[in-house]
């Protein structure tokens, strides 16, 4: 049964410029202005997290818009307590929009005495008194199962394969996707489906953690223009490496889509100087200023496809009709051009 008010949006810290953007976007295809619920989330003087709300929310659906990423911790802290709020506030239900879910590669003990800290984060979303979950591109799939409530979990590939299809538009039959390690084959293997094109892997051995002793390319890449896909690029390191790989393999150019810009460390310096022509993100994480001046770091905004899963929730209508890239097409026209 669809519901009677309006969907309303409230806003942390971390992502405002998307939870604006998504607001835009809702007021679009709605016909009428929809704005970000007037609230303020501060800090007290030790840190501490405050939230105070200035309009009324009871019998509300209410949906923040908060992704997890740096800080996670104040983040996280900020969308329990935005959500603590709003349930004391009497507010109808309560869906968390969290474009990037901080603690995801977490989510099994890797050795002895060690946490699974996405299950935690889990169950400390459910007792905030949140009801539902939005999310985009979870790390691992299995972590919708850690949750008692339901997740929606929306993919990048969709808008990825409108935005492969545009920009090398009449020489796909030249472009392989490329896995950047045995794990993320799947989620290649989806964008090379989409867009009809050959797919190899780059295989990788660890000595530990952020390091990368050997990489070896499986598949045929010479001649070729590569696309790496992969979910989060942090320090960059694995990414610029295996693009150095793919080029001595015989690439005639690489480009990467990663979801995920958490871009930590020395890696924007990284992919600014390294062979990779292009690195395609999405603005699920706030991206920084350095970020948005790299001449070969390009962002895809997310802002039409979460007003749609909005709208799909609050109106109580299919949110999985978004991984369909061709359902996309009337939400990103204004970017896409397609000539059929």
């Amino acid at each position: 049964m669809p519901a009677t008010s309006e969907p309303k949006l409230i806003s942390g810290n971390a992502n405002r410029t998307l939870a604006r953007g998504i607001a835009r976007r809702m007021s679009m295809h709605r016909g009428m202005t929809v704005d970000l619920v007037d609230a303020r989330v501060e800090r007290f003087s030790d840190q501490e997290v405050f939230v105070e709300v200035f309009e009324n929310v009871r019998g509300e659906d209410m949906f923040i818009i908060q992704p997890t990423s740096n800080p996670a911790n104040d983040n996280l802290m900020e969308l329990l307590i935005i959500a603590d709020a709003l349930k004391r506030s009497s507010a109808a239900r309560i869906t968390a929009v969290i474009p990037y879910f901080g603690y995801a590669r977490q989510d099994r003990r890797t050795k002895a005495r060690t946490p699974i800290s996405a299950k935690l984060v889990a169950n400390m979303i459910a007792q905030a008194g949140i009801e539902r979950i939005l999310t985009l591109d979870l790390h691992a799939a299995q972590i919708q199962g850690f949750f008692d409530i339901p997740v929606d979990n929306l993919y990048a590939a969709p808008v990825f394969a409108l935005d492969v299809m545009h920009h090398f538009n009449g020489r796909l039959e030249d472009v392989t996707i490329i896995s950047p390690d045995v794990g993320g084959v799947s989620r290649a293997r989806e964008l090379a489906k989409r867009v009809g094109c050959a797919l190899a892997i780059v295989d990788k051995r660890r000595e530990k953690p952020g390091e990368v002793a050997e990489m070896t390319v499986i598949g045929e890449v010479a001649g070729k223009t590569c696309i790496i896909v992969d979910d989060i690029c942090d320090t960059a390191g694995t990414l610029c490496k295996a693009a150095e790989v793919l080029m001595d393999a015989g690439a005639t150019e690489v480009h990467s889509y990663i979801t995920h810009g958490v871009l930590s460390g020395p890696a924007v310096e990284r992919i600014t100087s390294s062979v990779m022509k292009s690195l395609v993100i999405t603005d699920s994480i706030e991206p920084r200023p350095e970020v948005k001046a790299a001449p070969n770091i390009r962002i895809v905004p997310m802002a039409p496809m979460f007003a749609q899963a909005i709208l799909n929730t609050w109106g109580g209508t299919s949110v999985s009709s978004l991984f369909d890239h061709d359902a996309l097409v009337p939400i990103y026209e204004w970017l896409y051009h397609r000539e059929d």
